[in-house]
């Protein structure tokens, strides 16, 4: 892989991009024996690329779709190199670098937003520090520079954030906005200490994201139909339940989006707030002054909302708190750490959670997953493959009576039960997803 070396673009850029394609190569960097240069065949005859250099060549081996990403984004890495090489020659010189920092910081995060990431690593090696973007939920190499631009780096990162860019030795989490191409975006910040140095993560928070509705999520119609009657619901409580990365925030904004009116008084919890929503009262928790789930729900009861929204229960008492809110008026949208949906019933008993309760307060849980989006033969962008489980009278019967699992899935599927294996089994068959993408994101 090319961009695991630290690469000089210079290079590149004097032999030119043309060039570059016609010999189907990307120089690496210019030793005192020899040029490194990738490849995807190793040629017969590199007479010109030796006289070219001025040194003999040594060649490694890559795939072409690691030159073609070299070649496509060309433009962007050697801007993002020349202002490192800059920054640190004026390090060296003790002149200042800040101008240089900030314009590679700013095309970094241009670069990312460009292949759609969603998160920035900048991540300190013992003799260097890389640079990885998540693209569509996998981490990709993008970067790696010398050791030394770590300290620049960190430095004018923590400063967009308004941290203090004298501690190194504690996390820290902040956030700042930017505005490129007339779109607004935010970023949120988390540093934290490691063997080499700060490990700091940029998770890229699009604004358009905070506008999305029910229809935008892309579920299922039996799904979207379900659900979208639902949360139509005055009282009780609907559970959104996957793993780290699944979406669920996405899915409980979209619930939210759809249910904002004047008419009714929306509060969250959330850890943190990822968007600010017009009309909606957002609650940040802060458990260094102790304001933590169970506390904030505790309290907005007094605040006369119509829907509540918990951005996770994480504990029995926040737990209990929810349960008596959607037994008293209200609607609990809020989200839960399970594999599926029909687990989360098990999940709810684990946290002392009366049988009676459930049943008289749960009315649906959703279990969901992201996978990668097939686009002819290349991934491109993520779908949603989801299940949801309907408590419906019968089912809540059963829960309160305390019936095993087996025996409401099997009342579910009569009743039109779509597990979140067979939403993605239908997905590869339709080509949306790969097989490959289903056994590592679905298959429980």
């Amino acid at each position: 892989m090319i961009s695991s070396h630290i690469v000089d673009y210079s290079l590149g850029f004097k032999f030119g991009l043309d060039n570059l394609k016609r010999y189907n190569i990307f120089p690496i960097s210019k030793q005192d024996l020899f040029t490194l240069i990738a490849t995807v065949k190793k040629p017969n005859d590199y007479t010109k690329l030796q006289q070219f250099f001025n040194t003999p060549i040594k060649f490694i081996e890559v795939s072409q779709k690691s030159l073609d990403e070299q070649f496509l984004n060309f433009d962007n890495y050697y801007e993002i190199y020349q202002l490192g090489v800059n920054a640190l020659n004026n390090s060296t010189k003790n002149q200042d670098t800040n101008s240089h920092i900030v314009g590679m910081a700013n095309q970094i995060i241009a670069l990312a937003i460009k292949l759609k990431s969603s998160d920035i690593h900048i991540e300190a090696l013992k003799q260097s520090v890389i640079i990885r973007f998540r693209i569509d939920g996998v981490l990709k190499l993008i970067f790696s520079f010398d050791y030394e631009l770590h300290s620049l780096f960190s430095s004018i990162i923590k400063l967009f954030a308004s941290l203090d860019i004298s501690q190194v030795r504690l996390p820290q989490n902040g956030r700042f906005s930017k505005n490129l191409n007339n779109h607004l975006y935010d970023f949120r910040i988390s540093t934290i200490p490691t063997l080499n140095g700060e490990s700091i993560v940029i998770r890229i928070l699009d604004s358009h994201n905070s506008k999305v509705t029910l229809k935008d999520v892309g579920f299922s119609q039996n799904v979207f139909q379900t659900l979208d009657k639902l949360i139509k619901l005055h009282q009780g409580m609907i559970l959104i339940t996957g793993p780290t990365g699944s979406g669920k925030t996405t899915t409980l904004y979209a619930i939210l989006n759809t249910l904002n009116t004047i008419s009714k008084k929306i509060i969250t919890i959330e850890d943190p707030i990822e968007y600010n929503l017009s009309g909606i009262q957002q609650i940040n928790i802060n458990e260094d002054i102790n304001l933590d789930y169970a506390l904030a729900l505790k309290n907005i009861l007094r605040q006369d909302p119509d829907i509540i929204m918990i951005g996770e229960i994480r504990d029995e008492k926040a737990l209990q708190i929810a349960m008596r809110a959607s037994l008293t008026g209200h609607l609990v949208i809020a989200t839960l750490h399970t594999n599926n949906a029909p687990d989360t019933i098990a999940r709810l008993l684990d946290l002392n959670a009366e049988p009676f309760l459930i049943a008289s307060t749960l009315k649906a849980v959703i279990s969901q997953r992201l996978v990668r989006k097939l686009s002819n033969d290349e991934y491109d962008g993520r779908v949603i493959v989801a299940e949801l489980l309907e408590c419906d009278n019968t089912i809540s019967t059963y829960i309160s009576k305390g019936k095993d699992i087996n025996t409401i899935v099997e009342y579910a599927r009569k009743n039109g039960y779509t597990s979140l294996e067979e939403d993605g089994m239908q997905k590869v068959k339709d080509k949306i997803t790969t097989l490959d993408e289903f056994y590592a994101k679905v298959k429980i």
